[in-house]
């Protein structure tokens, strides 16, 4: 009887062909992903990677580097996949609970970097099979995985990862299956180093940890190919109470990214917030009230959220991005959030930071949340002339259920480039047509020159 492994592995492997609604949504993923790549690789953290690692960076390694040089496939990875993710502004996967393109697209580069053949339709192919694998690692044990304190982009990310570096070097079914094996054996990464620049770092070392997993496969290294769902295996030891297992795991006609989709960030800013930022905007826009008219705002999330979201008085930016009280406030005060929002100096505004003891988080019971692979985040505000206000949201904005347009994807994209002090658009039109290319190391070459020099506050 075939393994979970086995199962995932030859789905993925004799899947071939894909929608066109697959193929432009996976383009979208891989250009948005790249434009946080670029914005980020100015930040403190990739740069600290690059700096650790910096005797291996050169004018002449295998892979390019977003902070400048290139290096060997494993550390251009592990750079380029913190660069995607510092920010948090790159996509999220429900079905991983995973930030999957910050994982899935630097270790895709790394190989399509150091092998001029790779065409852009494979490289998007491998996409989709990194994607729908870790999809399918997440079925099993999500969300308890998840909530019990594990980053599923460290984790689930990097064993589906290791399946698209797997297929993008023409492995076969069972050199697959080992190579999630042996990424199973790499994965780590608690949520409590949310809000410090460990976090951007899982997805760099997922990253990593994939391509090696897949090229250690390559070279004949084995592992149990039942290791997800064996006594003291990945389900025994991460999935937490609740988990259900594989059992239930089938595929559809429709590959996951047709019927899930990727959430699209609008907030350069965790996840958690955004649905209470889009609940209270739309009350905004719907009331007309200022933050100097609010009393107090009440949100309430579920759980995990308010784990993740443990920085009511933010200290540096990256605590920032993961506090309720500093998002909501700044979004409510200025109409929207910007990158510009998340630096040493922008956190500090006394405008924002007046309004932020006005804001409380709470979290649904256990019972509440039970059952229920979603639940609905709410925001009550409560005006100083006594009026309050109630919405709630299922899905942010950037969601298939409430999908961002061309021009938000395209706009996104050039705030990405601006912060990287670049002004060219054709960046763009080459990189949301990646699809088409003969060569992904062609389309690379407009991001030969280092990012390094620009330095942010």
């Amino acid at each position: 009887m075939a393994t979970v492994l086995e199962k995932i592995a030859t789905h993925v492997v004799s899947r071939t062909l894909f929608s066109t609604l697959a193929m432009t949504r996976a383009q979208q993923a891989v250009v948005d992903t790249i434009g946080c790549m670029v914005a980020g690789a100015s930040d403190q953290a990739p740069r600290s990677v690059a700096a650790a690692f910096s005797s291996e960076i050169g004018p002449t390694g295998a892979s390019g580097v977003f902070t400048g040089g290139r290096a060997s496939l494993s550390v251009a990875a592990l750079i380029n996949g913190t660069a995607a993710h510092c920010l948090d502004f790159d996509d999220n996967f429900h079905p991983a609970r995973a930030h999957a393109s910050a994982v899935l697209v630097p270790a895709l580069l790394a190989i399509a970097s150091a092998e001029g053949s790779i065409s852009g339709g494979q490289f998007i192919r491998a996409y989709l099979a990194g994607l729908e694998a870790q999809a399918a690692v997440g079925f099993g044990v999500n969300p308890s995985h998840y909530n019990r304190g594990w980053h599923g982009t460290s984790t689930v990310g990097c064993i589906g990862a290791a399946a698209g570096v797997a297929v993008l070097l023409g492995l076969n079914e069972e050199r697959v299956a080992q190579a999630m094996s042996i990424a199973t054996s790499l994965a780590a990464g608690p949520k409590g180093q949310f809000g410090t620049a460990a976090k951007p770092l899982h997805a760099g070392m997922a990253a990593r940890n994939a391509v090696e997993a897949a090229h250690l496969s390559h070279a004949g290294i084995t592992g149990r190919s039942d290791i997800l769902e064996r006594r003291q295996g990945f389900l025994d030891l991460f999935g937490g109470v609740g988990s259900t297992g594989w059992d239930g795991l089938s595929w559809g006609e429709n590959h996951i990214i047709e019927t899930r989709g990727l959430v699209t960030k609008l907030h350069p800013c965790c996840a958690s917030s955004h649905r209470v930022i889009d609940a209270a905007r739309d009350l905004q826009n719907e009331h007309g009230f200022s933050l100097d008219e609010v009393q107090r705002i009440e949100t309430k999330v579920g759980q995990s959220a308010v784990d993740n979201l443990a920085y009511p008085d933010p200290a540096d930016e990256m605590q920032a991005r993961f506090s309720m009280q500093y998002c909501l406030a700044a979004a409510l005060l200025q109409g929207r959030l910007s990158l510009a929002d998340f630096t040493r100096d922008a956190i500090f505004r006394p405008a924002i930071r007046r309004h932020m003891p006005k804001i409380s988080v709470s979290a649904y019971s256990a019972e509440e949340e039970r059952g229920i692979e979603r639940i609905a985040h709410q925001v009550t505000v409560t005006l100083l002339d006594g009026r309050r206000l109630w919405n709630e949201r299922l899905h942010a904005r950037g969601a298939i259920a409430v999908p961002v347009t061309d021009a938000e994807r395209h706009s996104k994209f050039s705030d990405c480039m601006r912060w990287a002090g670049l002004e060219d658009d054709r960046l763009y039109s080459t990189w949301e047509n990646i699809g088409d290319v003969d060569s992904v190391r062609s389309a690379l070459r407009t991001f030969d020159q280092p990012y390094s020099n620009v330095t942010r506050p």
